[in-house]
């Protein structure tokens, strides 16, 4: 059964998100239309990307992922479709896939769109899809796209004993989670006793928690995550509320010389 997920900054009270599944199942019978998400702030690519990064390499090979969210909400953004790792993207070049990939696209093509219309990602973006599911190629849908823009992921600023990390995305639970990754943890402490900074120097963790049930409801703990990045909470409580933390608050970890 062929697989398109779609990741959109609109929201579930608009028809644009069952326009569009409707125009590929229409087409394609057989597909099947599920959400990545459809909750993401306008415009906001980097958010996307978080969310698109983590949970595309959770499908089969060969799932098509559309992304309809343009920064810039510009009518002259090219419209991109790529394969890279085995799946394959269909969205704006405004430099969201330099965010979700770890290296550059197998193929890459830009769509050829007749029409200057107002919703491209059902007039567009769902036919293009389609054209995959049906030819199992890019070539069909336009010429080859060489030049990608990109823009990078924030990455940690790191010395012998100090990583200065950031919010990278504060989810459902408003626990925030980090750019902080457990291997650069370790490779920077190399198993010191640290301290974490969260925002301030008033807010202070010296222990890693291995679920959020290790402390005590209420308390402020720092644990890595599914997904092995550094993630703030407070159990059972709304961290990124109480401790004023959004995307790219400060995170700061300091380690101490063993004795």
């Amino acid at each position: 059964m062929p697989i398109v997920t779609l990741t959109s900054d609109w929201n579930s009270d608009d028809y644009y998100s069952a326009a569009v599944k409707g125009t590929i199942i229409n087409r394609c019978p057989g597909a099947s239309v599920v959400d990545i998400t459809n909750q993401v702030p306008s415009f906001n690519i980097a958010l996307a990307a978080f969310q698109v990064k983590h949970a595309y390499r959770h499908f089969p090979p060969e799932t098509i992922h559309i992304i309809a969210v343009n920064n810039a909400s510009d009518e002259k953004s090219m419209f991109i479709a790529l394969k890279a790792n085995n799946h394959y993207f269909i969205g704006y070049d405004n430099g969201i896939f330099g965010l979700i990939l770890d290296s550059d696209p197998e193929e890459m093509v830009s769509i050829e769109f007749a029409g200057s219309g107002t919703f491209p990602e059902q007039s567009a973006f769902a036919h293009a899809a389609c054209e995959i599911i049906i030819n199992g190629k890019l070539s069909g849908l336009g010429k080859p796209h060489k030049d990608l823009y990109k823009q990078v992921l924030m990455l940690p600023a790191i010395d012998e004993s100090v990583i200065n990390g950031s919010v990278a995305y504060v989810d459902s639970y408003k626990n925030a989670i980090t750019n902080i990754t457990r291997d650069l943890f370790d490779q920077i402490g190399k198993g010191r006793t640290f301290e974490i900074f969260v925002q301030s120097n008033h807010n202070r963790i010296v222990r890693l928690c291995s679920k959020y049930s290790d402390s005590s409801p209420g308390e402020m703990l720092a644990l890595f995550n599914s997904l092995n990045l550094l993630e703030i909470a407070i159990n059972g409580g709304n961290a990124a509320e109480l401790l004023n933390l959004s995307l790219n608050s400060s995170i700061r970890i300091k380690f101490k010389e063993n004795k």
